[in-house]
């Protein structure tokens, strides 16, 4: 009984800790990522825009359901299993500048995607800013030091790279 009542106190402090370090961390952090693709800038905005085929190339995205237009730009909500994310365009300059931004104020996240598309000698360039917020202390500790703030972007990289038959080059 001892034991069980140690660890269960030792359990409790470790959680203490991550939201005691979480509440001393910013709320608010910038991350970017960019890869390189053999392919036009028409291409790949192209895909990044084709919102009804993500599921295909994105394995964080099971599926996607499409919403009314907002001010005239798409807005959709993204699911893989039972997690659900309204996402919605907020600038379209085609093919250069895409934001999105995640459209639910009451997660405990938030923040938006600006992505950068550019030519390249051998194709295109797109780089992903995140301007990102979290809320919660226990879960800024976690997104910080255990998932980092460029896992999602680096996932989303490497699948576009996939969908193009090409290896994934993703850099800073």
């Amino acid at each position: 009984m001892k034991w069980l009542l140690f660890t269960f106190l030792v359990l409790l402090a470790l959680i203490l800790l991550m939201v005691a370090i979480g509440l001393l961390l910013p709320k608010a952090h910038v991350a970017t990522r960019r890869a390189s693709f053999h392919q036009r800038p028409e291409d790949v905005w192209k895909a990044i825009t084709d919102i009804d085929a993500m599921p295909s190339w994105r394995e964080d995205v099971k599926s996607v359901q499409r919403l009314p237009d907002r001010n005239g730009l798409p807005a959709w909500i993204e699911k893989n299993g039972s997690d659900s994310l309204p996402l919605q365009t907020v600038t379209c300059q085609p093919p250069q500048r895409l934001v999105v931004r995640i459209a639910d104020p009451s997660l405990p996240y938030g923040g938006t995607w600006t992505y950068e598309l550019a030519s390249s000698p051998v194709g295109a360039v797109l780089r992903i800013t995140e301007n990102g917020e979290v809320k919660n202390p226990l879960f800024r500790f976690l997104s910080r030091f255990v998932f980092g703030h460029t896992a999602k972007m680096e996932t989303y990289l490497k699948g576009l790279a996939k969908k193009f038959g090409e290896p994934p080059q993703v850099t800073e």
